[in-house]
């Protein structure tokens, strides 16, 4: 034990990780919480929500032919190059065709594994098994998580994130090897080719080496030359597409890049309150873009304290500014500092949250600690009663997160289940409306598609890309409405 707990749970830990038999029984017992929880979406099927552009209508995953696989390594598809992801669907059609139930069950197993490798990650960085397992068995059950999790097209995120985390341990070693940056750099490819997000993974690793190893920031800048390289190489292409073609939420994309600080401002505060109290999720959001100046500004001045604090403890407790900055760069890809269709999404969370939620275990592990400082003489009691309240608190904690995530999971069983949900939620938006609309109409309801649409004409904010769409679809529709009509009065 060094200098107590209070130290030794804040603090980096110095020697090289190896699994332990508990260990290896600690991930066994997330595997199983996490497949209990989130077996039941094997049951769910596919949502008109990107799902048709990944999978059920993508030419590129049903064929193994040589033009097939080229296309997937070489081209741009669906607004990223991600030929890892969609070679995972290509190997799940073969084996399963297009029962959606197995895309889910490899969605389940990946979150799994993800749960399993936050566990590794967090407690070789800390030393201390207990933030290890709180961490990684919050980030397991939290229903910010949903979204990434019995989403079929967000695989993306899930890949990426086991190959982030696999190259983020080899990478986060306060001893690195040649055999340790060789392993880091190949996942840090593979996360790459998944999901542009790793982009964020050098800073991360520059970050720890400056902060945890003390290294010169000129020696730990040389050291992710290579991998900043990989990095940029996949932002260029990544961001080509991004700019090139649109869809969901678009108004924010007009703001000017001050405009856009001070809502992020805002949206990170939000986000925090999601971890907290994870309530009113949705797969698509609507936060204020105007008359927000006053709030703007407390958010502003509240991270400038946050920062303050972060950074006065950066010398006695350097896990603390170490574990915010690394939360920052995984959401700031997902910032709008270069224009993607949404301000913000439960999915943008997925790593972000690892950070946050180890500081908040962290957290109790200090309190517990502190109480020992205070009462010496009663050292072996106040141990043991610190460790269970500690325990107590996240598996109470689990519990809740628990029933929250069962309770929204069926949310996601159909389409008609998600729309229904979002448009109780953000009716207001155009996008929720049309995508409504779409699936109303593949199932044959016609009328009732051409009724939302005629709605959201009235009643949401639309633009000129929008109105354009609903009016073609108006037309489209009522012609195509008419014509079975006619084949139906048609006398035989």
């Amino acid at each position: 034990m060094r200098n107590g707990l209070t130290e030794q749970s804040i603090e980096p830990a110095a020697a090289k990780p190896r699994l332990s038999q508990a260990d290896m029984l600690t991930c066994g017992l997330l595997t199983l919480l996490t497949c209990g929880l989130y077996g039941v979406t094997v049951g769910f099927g596919f949502v008109n929500w990107d799902d048709p552009w990944y999978v059920v209508e993508n030419p590129l995953i049903k064929s193994w032919s040589p033009a097939n696989l080229w296309a997937i390594w070489t081209q741009v598809a669906i607004k990223n190059y991600a030929p890892v992801t969609l070679m995972s669907y290509l190997v799940e059609h073969s084996l399963w065709g297009l029962w959606p139930g197995g895309y889910h069950a490899t969605n389940v197993v990946l979150h799994a594994i993800n749960a399993a490798l936050v566990y590794a990650l967090v407690k070789q960085v800390t030393g201390d098994r207990f933030i290890g397992w709180g961490t990684a068995a919050l980030f397991a059950v939290h229903p910010v998580h949903i979204e990434s999790v019995a989403w079929v097209a967000s695989r993306k995120g899930l890949l990426s994130g086991a190959f982030i985390l696999a190259s983020l341990i080899y990478s986060l070693r306060t001893e690195r090897t040649p055999k340790d940056e060789g392993r880091a750099l190949l996942f840090l490819a593979l996360a790459l080719l998944s999901k542009a997000i790793a982009i964020v993974v050098p800073p991360v690793v520059l970050a720890y080496d400056v902060l945890i190893r003390r290294k010169k920031f000129s020696d730990a800048v040389v050291s992710q030359i290579v991998p900043g390289f990989l990095a940029f190489c996949l932002l260029a292409i990544t961001m080509s597409a991004q700019v090139t073609e649109y869809g969901g939420v678009r108004e924010h994309m007009q703001l000017g890049k001050l405009h856009i600080l001070g809502l992020d401002a805002m949206i990170l505060w939000r986000y925090v309150g999601m971890l907290l109290w994870p309530t009113e999720l949705c797969i698509l959001y609507d936060p204020p873009t105007s008359g927000i100046a006053r709030w703007i500004a407390v958010s502003v001045l509240d991270w400038s304290l946050v920062t303050w604090a972060a950074w006065r403890c950066r010398h006695r407790f350097p896990l603390v500014p170490f574990a915010a900055v690394t939360s920052l760069l995984f959401l700031l890809p997902v910032l709008n500092l270069f224009p993607i269709t949404t301000l913000m999404n439960d999915r943008y969370l997925y790593l972000p949250s690892i950070s946050l939620l180890a500081l908040a275990v962290s957290g109790l592990r200090v309190i517990g600690s502190a109480r020992q400082v205070a009462v010496p003489t009663e050292k072996v009691e106040q141990t043991f009663l610190s460790a269970g309240v500690a325990y107590a608190v996240v598996l109470t904690c689990l519990l809740l997160l628990c029933g929250q995530t069962w309770s929204r999971l069926p949310v996601w069983k159909n389409g008609l289940a998600l729309w229904a949900d979002t448009h109780r939620q953000v009716p207001q938006l155009a996008v929720v409306q049309i995508q409504r609309a779409n699936l109303l109409h593949s199932l044959g309801r016609t009328e009732e598609a051409l009724a939302v649409l005629r709605a959201a004409l009235s009643h949401c904010r639309i633009d000129e890309a929008d109105y354009d769409r609903i009016q073609r679809k108006l037309e489209d529709w009522s012609r195509g409405e008419s014509v079975s009509l006619r084949k139906k009065l048609k006398p035989f």
